[in-house]
């Protein structure tokens, strides 16, 4: 998801390069990510990605998700993503779960951009740090995708001796109705299967970042702090002549000697003397990669895919709502019908005992 607010102005190598948020990045602030050898493009992304989709980050101030908890009445914000917290108080991560939850937004700019790195085969994976599904309802293919701190997509019991499986329709139900899920087997509490602090991550991500990051030939970095580990660390785990890209609100995963140290270490390097493979585009998430589309010239392509994916889901999210309110209809008219069945009843049972009087003289 997006991070903390920068200035907003596009730059590139140094502050000299900065430039107006309203002026396209030059091609040399891009020229990296638009070397035609990149076949196999990584693709590392957070919840900058999806805030213009409606979905707040974690970290900006004031608007980020951690400022506005005060009416769940937790110790300090980052509980409610806390396992140890959730196991004794499931209910403000239920309660925060129905305004955030897959379905109610669309997919961004940027989702399409890497649906479209995926369509033209350039696309090797895509690791993401959000829950939000969105990769999914872009069309990225499950298997081009790594969700290191898991996805509401799938939901499993808690109870280590149950672990019994639920979908993401299930437990959509159960959230909305302002109920905590529980295991239809034993009773335990049902956690979508997204990483909370205390757990570790997917065993998918530590497999394929191996393969992954030997390959990889581009490293696009989208709407991440950069602060979470391990996800952070991967920025290094790329050969040392690989070009790295980042767009986001500002720059970071900068070198820290403290990190380093303990093997965290970023090491991206946009504006000493020594820099020579990082780039920085600062701004919107969706603007930079309308910008790169352009330099590529796919912008045409990227803005037709979003309008006509748009598009769809708009007409199945009206097919859904009328249908509902066509099941609620029914079920309304199916009530009203059996009332006035018993209407009638009073009439019929007059008739009844008018014919059980004894005859009119």
């Amino acid at each position: 998801m997006a991070e903390p607010d920068g200035n907003g102005a596009p730059g590139a190598r140094g502050d000299a390069a900065e430039r107006d948020a309203e002026s396209p990045a030059s091609d040399t602030e891009l020229g990296a990510s638009g070397d035609p050898e990149s076949k196999n493009v990584v693709c590392m992304v957070g919840a900058g990605i999806s805030t213009s989709a409606g979905i707040p980050d974690f970290r900006s101030p004031g608007t980020g998700l951690y400022a506005n908890l005060q009416s769940y009445h937790l110790p300090y914000p980052e509980a409610i993503f806390e396992i140890s917290f959730f196991k004794q108080h499931p209910e403000p991560f239920f309660a925060l779960a129905r305004e955030l939850y897959p379905g109610q937004f669309k997919p961004t700019v940027c989702h399409y951009f890497m649906r479209l790195l995926q369509e033209k085969g350039l696309l090797l994976r895509c690791y993401t740090q959000n829950i939000d599904t969105l990769e999914r309802v872009a069309g990225l293919d499950p298997e081009l995708l790594v969700e290191a701190h898991g996805t509401f997509f799938t939901s499993h019991c808690l109870r280590p001796s149950c672990r019994q499986p639920y979908d993401l329709q299930w437990m959509k139900e159960r959230i909305f109705s302002s109920l905590v899920p529980k295991c239809e087997k034993c009773q335990s509490v049902v956690k979508p299967d997204i990483v909370f602090f205390g757990e570790s991550l997917p065993s998918r991500f530590f497999t394929l970042l191996q393969s992954d990051f030997q390959k990889v030939d581009l490293l696009l970095i989208m709407g991440t702090s950069l602060q979470v580990q391990p996800f952070a660390s991967l920025v290094s785990r790329v050969p040392t002549n690989t070009p790295r890209l980042l767009i986001n609100k500002e720059k970071t995963g900068q070198s820290d000697t403290f990190m380093s140290l303990m093997g965290f270490g970023c090491g991206m390097d946009f504006d000493s003397d020594k820099a020579y493979r990082d780039v920085a585009w600062l701004g919107e998430c969706d603007a930079g990669c309308l910008a790169l589309a352009e330099l590529l010239g796919w912008k045409k392509e990227l803005e037709e895919l979003v309008r006509r994916e748009h598009a769809a889901i708009d007409a199945k999210t009206a097919i859904d709502a009328k249908t509902a309110q066509g099941g609620k209809g029914k079920a309304r008219g199916g009530e009203g019908k059996a009332q006035g069945g018993e209407g009638k009843t009073p009439e019929d049972t007059g008739e009844r005992r008018g014919g059980s009087r004894d005859p009119t003289p």
